[in-house]
């Protein structure tokens, strides 16, 4: 929660009665949400909407400086002491950070305070730059280096006292190693809950049946306000330190130079931040951070720049709210708040019925979303959940969209009221009944694999993928116009085995549903339209369109792909790239693997007896059969040539390629290691012998300098294909050790 200044905002005329009442809602919403976030954990907004009321309240403030009183929430840190805990002082006030949401802000930001430094004298000033933990703040107070006292921020004067909470977190030293401490001394930092303990707290309450925890930040909140300090204990809490309060006799001049003093004391100091120069370097720093940001030891919604310099800092000062010589740049919101409108359920490819959420559309983490799976029945329950509930949305980067939880404290609030999800017992799409797939299997599934209208589309969708035929003409309206009836026609496909089969003129009456518009504007109305030709008229006869011709020159295409796209195309339970990649590899044809044993397929390296057993029994369907046959028959590729002259450089070295390659596809690189005897991996570990990094190498590239993986550049790669693991030790580049472990293992 936070605030941004408005200061280039001119004052304008006195303002009106509409604008007065704009005012007062906007402060009542405004300290109605920050109670709800700082003293119950439970937030009815999401920090976005959040921050965006709090920034028009500034504006109104900035252009009607007459309209601020002292209760202003713009003028407070925000927080209040809870009746359950007892309430203590801090000895120096705890202060916000003022909030900037975009790179000119911050630059802007940057360039007012380096005008206040020179103004003072001061020199040029050094940025320390930090990430912005997703936690809660805490002050430790320390005589004599003994934890005395343990208390939250609160309202930045007096805080909530959690000192027996605190002392179950054991990152944090009850006394302080070595000498030389303060006699008294506050140190400030945030409690917080690592993303991987998070993940798996919350999947161990689902399995018992409980609500899962909507975020990290109150869960460590939650956890640090329980009442039984038991309780507390059992939560994965950590702590990291960020700056000093009171102290007495601390000599150190910055803040860089007080976290190595605090970390020789013994206090957790993230490895996480470096003093830069300027804007360039923090813009940098900023940028690094963005793209790693899930793979690091906590979640983080921005980044901290201080002036590094103590003078500098107490020169510069402190607005009634923040210090002028820090701000917290966040970045876009990956968790927000909207109205979840129904749960329909999606059926798979092979079958299995997932619930999903429609919602009103929101924008989040760069993308407008209105559809989020829930995963199966179980989930829903556990989330707790109900249609017509406000929920928070969590997208977090490239990540699936994924409701976390209802907002329970506005359930009552909404209108029609709420209700709760009930798993359908006959398939949406073709009404055959639903059940598990095995005795106790969590997911239902259809059974209906050859004729459910919904699976042959979905099939049809992902043999086309780039993972399979890599038909781009055969998109998602493409793989409905072929396969759902509309009546009285029978669509084209009633089968994927028909595909290669298709002719432009068996295309040139399907139609698809097309919501009707009006300038623009949907009309809740819809209409049968044709998708693979053109409409036509009484003077242009219809005849296909550019898509449909390059439907037809893909498909031609797609006959000559290799033999393990072929076994992904087919949609067999379990078998996706890696596992197909090994068959083709190992077998060489498409008979060779029908015709091995179940021990035969479980004894390929990266098969095992899942997908060996999944493979039987696909292949003992004669409609399953008959799809390859008929494939076959239309001249689709059901071998792979071997180059025996190959030299097999690469056998038993398994290798990572990250980034991107000037002289490979991903796909060509992965080949290449293939047929060379190596092992293509999409994860560095421990195992891993070379990582292949190309451009925006990401977090792959980090993990390999943490284990002491050699890295090759491209140059590099085409050495060790052609000459084996001697020309790669001699390319390879020299990884430096890092401090900035994440904390997670091997990926």
């Amino acid at each position: 929660m936070a605030a941004s200044g408005t200061d280039q905002l001119e004052p304008e005329a006195i303002p009106s009665e509409s604008v007065r009442g704009e005012y007062e809602n906007l402060a009542d919403l405004v300290r109605k949400y920050r109670f709800a976030y700082y003293q119950e954990d439970e937030p009815l907004v999401s920090d976005a909407e959040f921050d965006t009321l709090f920034r028009r309240l500034e504006e109104l403030e900035a252009l009607h400086p007459e309209l601020v009183a002292n209760d202003s929430p713009t003028q407070e840190v925000g927080g209040e002491v809870s009746a359950a805990f007892a309430a203590v002082q801090h000895l120096q006030r705890m202060y916000s950070l003022e909030d900037v949401f975009s790179l000119e802000e911050l630059e802007a930001w940057i360039a007012k305070a380096e005008a206040g430094i020179a103004k003072v004298g001061n020199h040029q000033a050094s940025w320390l730059t930090e990430l912005k933990i997703d936690g809660l703040a805490v002050n430790l107070l320390y005589r004599d280096g003994k934890l005395i006292r343990a208390a939250t921020r609160g309202d930045g004067t007096t805080g909530e006292d959690i000192t027996h909470n605190v002392l179950t977190i054991k990152e944090i030293p009850q006394e302080l190693s070595g000498s030389g401490f303060p006699a008294e001394m506050e140190v400030r930092g945030e409690v917080f809950i690592p993303s991987k303990a998070f993940a798996e707290f919350n999947e161990a309450l689902i399995e018992a049946g409980k609500a899962p925890l909507a975020n990290p930040r109150n869960a460590a909140a939650g956890s640090l306000r329980q009442k039984d300090p038991a309780e507390t204990a059992k939560r994965p809490l950590k702590m990291f330190v960020h700056g000093i309060g009171a102290r007495e006799g601390l000599a150190a001049a910055s803040q860089s130079e007080t976290y190595r003093q605090l970390e020789e004391w013994g206090l957790p100091v993230s490895p996480y931040f470096e003093v830069l120069a300027g804007l360039a370097d923090v813009l940098k720093f900023i940028s690094r951070y963005g793209d790693k940001r899930h793979s690091l030891l906590h979640e983080i919604d921005g980044i901290v720049v201080k002036v590094d310099d103590f003078a500098t800092q107490r020169a510069l000062g402190y607005t009634t709210r923040v210090p002028r010589w820090a701000v917290a740049y966040k970045y876009p919101p990956e968790e927000v708040h909207t109205k979840l409108l129904d749960i329909a359920v999606n059926v798979g490819r092979t079958g299995r019925v997932t619930p999903y959420g429609v919602m009103v559309p929101v924008k989040v983490a760069g993308s407008t979303v209105e559809m989020a799976t829930l995963h199966n029945q179980d989930v829903v329950k556990a989330k707790g959940v109900k249609i017509g509930d406000i929920v928070v949305l969590r997208k977090a980067g490239d990540v699936i969209p994924e409701i976390v939880g209802p907002v329970l404290a506005l359930r009552d609030q909404q209108d029609p009221p709420v209700r709760d999800f009930v798993m359908p017992t006959e398939c949406p799409s073709c009404g055959t009944p639903l059940a598990p797939a095995k005795e106790g299997d969590v997911d239902i599934r259809c059974p209906n694999a050859r004729s459910c209208p919904s699976q042959l589309r979905e099939r049809v969708f992902h043999l086309a993928g780039r993972g399979g035929f890599d038909i781009e003409a055969l998109g998602w309206e493409a793989a409905i116009a072929l396969t759902q009836p509309t009546e009285p026609e029978v669509p084209p496909l009633t089968t994927e085995a028909a595909l290669f089969d298709l002719t432009p003129e068996a295309l040139a009456p399907v139609k698809i549903r097309r919501e009707k518009r009006s300038k623009g504007v949907g009309t809740g109305e819809y209409e049968l339209v044709p998708y693979f030709y053109s409409k036509g008229t009484a003077k242009t006869p219809s005849k296909p369109t550019a898509t449909t011709d390059k439907l037809f020159k893909e498909l031609e295409k797609a006959k000559t792909q290799p033999l393990w796209r072929v076994l992904v195309a087919l949609s067999i339970r379990h078998v996706g790239p890696r596992a197909s990649r090994a068959l083709a590899t190992h077998f060489g044809t498409m008979d060779a693997i029908r015709q091995a044993s179940e021990d035969e397929l479980a004894g390929v390296d990266g098969v095992g007896p899942t997908i060996a057993a999944a493979l039987t029994e696909w292949f003992a369907e004669d409609w399953h059969v008959e799809i390859i046959d008929r494939w076959a028959a239309a001249g689709v590729r059901m071998e792979d040539e071997r180059d025996e002259s190959m030299p097999r450089t690469l056998e038993g070295l398994t290798i990572v390629v990250t980034g991107t390659l000037e002289g490979f596809s991903r796909d060509e690189a992965k080949e290449a290691i293939l047929v060379r005897g190596g092992k293509a991996a999409g994860s560095v570990s421990k195992n891993t012998s070379y990582l292949v990094a190309g451009e925006n190498a990401g977090t792959k590239m980090d993990k390999a300098e943490q284990l002491g993986v050699p890295v090759l550049d491209e140059d590099g790669f085409r050495e060790l294909l052609a000459n084996g693991p001697a020309a790669g030790a001699a390319d390879a580049e020299a990884v430096p050790e890092v401090s900035d472990d994440d904390g997670n293992g091997p990926e």
